[in-house]
């Protein structure tokens, strides 16, 4: 079953859920279907499209800016699945400033290496191990959250995270 995006009743991009719990929120008149994927939904006595993005009929007050949670799948997603040392594929997380070395697990400080790179690397830092970095990690966007946890964003989604961003 597919993912629909949740938006507050001011468009502003909430969380993403499965389909199903989205069906579960229209029909308990908590949300309405901004957007649907063509496809219906049948049960016994009523038919409804399949939801892609949903709006809340009211306002939910978010407490914080949401950040992308620092993991290996989000890092990957970061790092577009590429070796930030040669430019290969990554299979691995590597600390630029190794950790034994006071280094940090936040966003700057982790990035994605193959595997002989992480090797070469070992306990040191790149310079040290007469190595460069293609680019320098940052911080993803506020709404990176969402491809992190769908993989890739559908085309319908676009429009509506362009507008909180």
């Amino acid at each position: 079953m597919r993912s629909a995006l949740v938006l507050n009743a001011t468009y502003e991009p909430l969380s993403v859920v499965s389909a199903r719990r989205a069906v579960c929120l229209v029909l308990s008149s908590k949300a309405e279907i901004v957007e649907d994927d063509g496809t219906h939904i049948h049960a016994e006595t009523l038919s409804i499209p399949s939801p892609l993005v949903i709006r809340l009929r009211y306002v939910v007050k978010v407490p914080y800016h949401r950040r992308t949670a620092l993991s290996r799948r989000a890092v990957f997603a970061r790092d577009d699945h590429r070796c930030q040392y040669c430019g290969g594929v990554a299979d691995s997380i590597d600390h630029v400033l190794p950790r034994s070395r006071g280094g940090m697990n936040v966003w700057e400080n982790v990035t994605a290496a193959c595997r002989p790179c992480n090797l070469r690397k070992r306990d040191r830092t790149p310079e040290e191990a007469g190595m460069a970095l293609a680019s320098v990690p940052l911080v993803p966007r506020e709404l990176a959250w969402v491809t992190v946890s769908v993989g890739s964003v559908p085309e319908v989604w676009k429009q509506y995270l362009a507008q909180a961003s």
